[in-house]
C-alpha cells in the first residue's frame, strides 16, 4: 500500500529568509502508522499561520497539541491512537509547564514519552516542539 501524504508544502514557504527548498508534508499515513510533523506554537492554517503565545511555552504547547488533534482528525485518527510523545524545550524551566499542558491533552491516554532540552529550534521564537508517533486503532 502506498503512503498517503497530507498537507504537502515546501519548507521555503515557511522559511523564506533561508535558502531551503525541500518538499515536505504535515502527515504521512503508512498503513496503520501515522507520522506527524513536529508541532510548535504556530497555527496549522496554511494561509493564516501565526504564532500563538510569543514568549509563552505553555501557550505554545497548548497550540501544538491542538494542531496534533486537528491533523490526526484530518486523516481519520484520534488522540487515543498516540503511542509515543517526544517533547523538546529550549529551557529547563519550560519542561514542567509544557509537560503539564501536553498531559492535559493526553489525559487518560498513557503514552511512552521522551523529554529533551535543546539549545534551540528551527526559529528563535519557538520555545517547544512536540512530536507524536501514532498507530491508528491502537487504543
Amino acid at each position: 500500500m502506498p503512503h498517503k501524504r497530507h498537507r504537502l508544502h515546501n519548507i521555503r514557504d515557511q522559511h523564506a529568509e533561508r535558502n531551503i527548498h525541500s518538499d515536505m508534508c504535515s502527515v504521512v499515513v503508512a498503513g496503520d502508522r501515522i507520522f506527524v510533523r513536529g508541532q510548535v506554537g504556530y497555527t496549522v492554517h496554511a494561509t493564516k499561520r501565526r504564532l500563538v503565545g510569543p514568549g509563552d511555552a505553555n501557550a505554545q504547547a497548548d497550540q501544538a497539541m491542538k494542531n496534533v488533534r486537528q491533523l490526526l482528525e484530518e486523516v481519520g485518527a484520534r488522540m487515543e491512537d498516540i503511542c509515543k510523545v517526544k517533547v523538546w524545550v529550549i529551557d529547563r524551566a519550560y519542561l514542567e509547564p509544557v509537560m503539564n499542558t501536553v498531559g492535559r491533552h493526553l489525559q487518560g491516554i498513557p503514552c511512552a514519552y521522551t523529554e529533551v532540552i535543546v539549545d534551540g529550534l528551527a526559529r528563535p521564537e519557538m520555545l517547544m516542539e512536540v512530536d507524536v508517533e501514532v498507530v491508528k486503532g491502537g487504543a
